[in-house]
């Protein structure tokens, strides 16, 4: 099944101690390209996170926005200066018996809860295993809505590209079947000239054929149709692959596209030269809706 490169995917869910958030977007782009927003203190999960979605995704610019909450326990810790602490208590206590103080532990205690100098608040240690184990399981939820979005646009984009090359099936048809006619009414005209210019003299059958052959042979298309068929035949194939094929696809048009031109260039028939015009306009429709194929 063909894949649209433009998708969506979001998941919210609590795994082991982390409240985590996925969002997953995508764009048309020529190659796989990945950016990630993480809170800062879990950035080293960003190059897990770009392997993990490129391990699902081929083409398309992706950008992954994650949010991670801790739900279990704090995530900072702090840190008691005990014999710095005991050097102000002496000191407080001194400072008391030099005043002829009766100094209560609570007073103390109270001092010494407000001098700065005593704490020190830092970042408990991050287990990176479990945080990534919490990351991942919802990252792999949000990549699935995210798939299922674009397999989604996939076969809207496989229908109109298929319904477009059944329509220029249907002109190179026509083109077959008329080439043969404009030869036949070339040699008709032909005669016709050659009879009012020249009356009753006679003319070289063998001459006239030699100039209808020549005729023939330069308006000849029948090669260019049957590649185009077979381009067209290969487009079945591709629109029906498990695998990326844009690129292939977008080589296969250019192909296609070749072929009109030099029916274009043989064409000296008006209908011919209509038919023409519509498969070019088909293509560059094609063409338009592969860029969104991954």
């Amino acid at each position: 099944m063909i894949k649209s490169m433009t998708g969506y995917g979001r998941a919210q869910e609590t795994v082991g101690a982390y409240n985590v958030t996925v969002e997953i977007k995508s764009v048309n782009h020529r190659y796989f390209e990945f950016s990630s927003r993480v809170p800062r203190s879990y950035g080293f999960i960003e190059d897990k996170l770009k392997s993990l979605i490129g391990s699902f995704i081929s083409r398309g610019k992706v950008e992954c926005y994650v949010s991670i909450e801790n739900i279990a326990d704090v995530e900072s810790e702090v840190i008691v200066n005990k014999e710095l602490a005991k050097e102000y208590y002496n000191a407080y206590s001194e400072l008391a018996r030099n005043l002829k103080l009766k100094p209560k532990d609570s007073v103390v205690f109270e001092s010494l809860a407000k001098n700065s100098e005593l704490f020190t608040v830092r970042k408990k240690s991050i287990d990176e295993d479990e945080v990534w184990k919490s990351v991942s399981a919802v990252t792999k939820t949000a990549v699935d809505k995210f798939i299922n979005m674009r397999e989604a646009e996939g076969v809207k984009l496989r229908e109109d590209v298929l319904s477009r090359a059944d329509f220029i099936l249907s002109k190179v048809d026509f083109i077959e079947k008329r080439s043969p006619e404009t030869v036949k009414e070339y040699n008709e005209k032909l005669l016709a000239r050659i009879n009012e210019f020249l009356g009753d003299i006679h003319v070289d059958e063998q001459r006239i054929a030699t100039e209808c052959a020549i005729f023939a042979d330069k308006i000849a298309v029948a090669e260019e149709t049957v590649r185009l068929r077979s381009h067209i035949d290969q487009l079945h194939t591709f629109m029906d692959c498990d695998e990326p094929v844009g690129r292939k696809v977008d080589f296969l048009v250019q192909e296609m596209n070749r072929e009109t031109n030099t029916i274009g260039s043989k064409a000296q028939d008006t209908d011919i030269a209509k038919c023409v015009i519509d498969i070019k306009a088909e293509i560059e429709k094609i063409r338009e809706q592969i860029q969104n194929i991954e």
